[in-house]
């Protein structure tokens, strides 16, 4: 039942995954190039000119890493596979945007923390 109910989405909603149309054009004009590390497939077309990933999930472009979404938007042409980005000692690893997940950021005094602290008054800054 609920394979049936996640077919019926994919043709009307293009945010749990790939559309049937989308499915559709892959099938006919797509030349699958690579998959990154969480499950997204990147195609380009024939004559080399579109790329496009299809989401392992919700369809997110913060769930893409700066290496394929490099290649996505044209600025190399190498394939992360190929010739991966040089990552600098200092970079820390790429994660999503978790805005709206247990795992957003929440300051200091926030009631979304686990522990969250006493609020406190500030002082409101006023020109000399």
């Amino acid at each position: 039942m609920l394979k049936i109910i996640k077919n019926i989405l994919r043709g009307f909603t293009w945010w749990h995954s790939q559309t049937l149309n989308t499915q559709f054009f892959t099938w006919r004009k797509g030349i699958k190039v690579g998959q990154d590390k969480t499950g997204n497939i990147f195609y380009t077309s024939k004559d080399g000119i579109k790329r496009w990933v299809i989401f392992s999930g919700d369809a997110e472009a913060s769930h893409v890493s700066p290496e394929w979404h490099g290649w996505l938007h044209h600025t190399w042409n190498e394939l992360p596979t190929e010739k991966p980005l040089i990552k600098q000692k200092w970079e820390l690893d790429h994660i999503s945007n978790m805005t709206g997940t247990v795992k957003a950021y929440a300051p200091t005094g926030s009631i979304k923390r686990s522990t969250p602290e006493p609020r406190q008054d500030y002082e409101a800054w006023r020109p000399q």
